[in-house]
């Protein structure tokens, strides 16, 4: 049997972010993952989907010499847009500009895609002594006492360690094996995420479109093969989604236009379509004995105002500073990062659920009122300065 300091299931970006940043501390650091590493973005194993790095985030990554390697690849977000199209046949009721300038001179984030972040950081941990990724395999079984955690992996290796950290994912393995429970809301939606090329420039605009059903977003990229190109979160019913997966790519891309509002011209479909039910699902408690949960492993919500891997961000950091405050693993340690957690995400679940909710409103009195909110937290400078502050992490005033 081995002996580490940290053992993570999960090496997905939070997870192999995690190993990165703890191991900085000096930690030993094992993170274990069944899923291979997606060298280009057009293997069909690819996770498409992009992420928001907003400020906080960017900053860890640059502390940790990260963000060099990834900048080539990073599309600032300036400006997020939010635009009401519940008028007649999807028609534009309002638009919504809230400019990074407004908070300070710094665009709320970057867009990555997930499979190039998830790339940089294995290559980054290949280089480091200190930690080791175990590829291709996954946890089957973990045993926690009070004064250690004992982990078996699929290939028979096993594992000593002070701490354990469960970042993986929704249906967590190391969630059920130390008895967390965790609570579900399921919407009826599913998200179909793909990549466009489009009309006209997106000038580093996110732009988030609202009618019935769900959000339609699309997130600034580089430019593909000299075109404008937008990652897009989709968000609908799930029988409507699933009729529009059977769609040919043409008649797609035109029902991907038409929802868009027009905004940036025809789009283009310049990826595969992949698609996932949309959950809110929040763990009971964020620790047992030797434990810790991140990520959503910890909380999982709707993709709306680039919350899900920013939350997680905020869990790393917290365990970091719980780890130089109090032993590795103790009781204390785990207390401390619970506390600073806890409110935190059950603002930000109750929050995005409730924005959720809006945006699938079907009864045209619930939708003027979503336009009537909109104009509101727009139209008043104090207000829409403090949304965005809490939009990249601040807390509430």
């Amino acid at each position: 049997m081995e002996e580490t300091d940290i053992i993570i299931s999960g090496g997905g970006p939070a997870g192999l972010l995690a190993a990165i940043t703890l191991g900085a501390e000096g930690h030993h650091v094992v993170c274990v993952d069944p899923k291979p590493i997606i060298e280009d973005g057009n293997d069909p194993l690819a996770d498409l989907r992009t992420t928001a790095y907003l400020q906080p985030a960017q900053a860890l990554l640059s502390e940790l010499g990260l963000w060099d390697v990834l900048a080539d690849w990073a599309t600032p977000l300036q400006i997020m847009r939010l635009v009401d199209a519940g008028g007649a046949d999807g028609t534009i009721q309002e638009t919504a500009d809230f400019d990074a300038n407004e908070i300070g001179d710094l665009p709320f984030g970057w867009n990555i895609p997930n499979w190039r972040m998830r790339r940089t950081l294995a290559e980054a941990i290949a280089s480091k002594p200190n930690i080791n990724f175990v590829e291709g395999e996954a946890i089957t079984a973990l045993t926690t006492r009070e004064s250690e955690a004992l982990v078996t992996l699929s290939d028979g290796q096993r594992f000593r360690a002070p701490l354990v950290i469960g970042a993986d994912g929704r249906d967590s393995f190391v969630r059920e094996a130390v008895g967390i429970d965790a609570t579900s809301t399921r919407y009826g939606q599913q998200a179909i995420v793909f990549v466009v090329g489009h009309d006209q420039r997106h000038e580093n605009i996110s732009t988030e479109i609202h009618r019935s059903g769900g959000p339609f977003t699309l997130v600034p990229l580089p430019d593909h093969l000299g075109r404008p190109a937008s990652a897009v979160v989709w968000m609908d019913f799930a029988a409507d989604q699933k009729r529009r997966m059977d769609l040919t790519e043409t008649n797609f891309a035109k029902e991907a236009t038409e929802r868009s509002a027009h905004v940036l011209g025809d789009l283009t479909l310049i990826s595969q379509r992949q698609s996932w039910p949309i959950i809110t699902r929040q763990a009971a408690h964020l620790t047992a004995d030797r434990t810790a949960l991140i990520a959503e492993a910890a909380h999982v919500i709707p993709p709306i105002g680039a919350q899900g891997l920013n939350m997680s961000i905020n869990d790393i950091l917290a365990l970091r500073d719980a780890a130089r405050e109090h032993p590795l693993g103790s009781q204390k340690m785990l207390s401390a990062y619970s506390e600073r957690r806890v409110p935190d995400i059950a603002l930000r679940v109750r929050g995005i659920d409730a924005l959720n909710r809006a945006a699938m409103f079907q009864d045209e009195n619930l939708q003027a009122l979503r336009l009537i909110g909109l104009q509101s937290l727009h139209g008043l400078r104090p207000i829409r300065r403090v949304a965005m502050e809490m939009g990249l992490g601040a807390n509430p005033r």
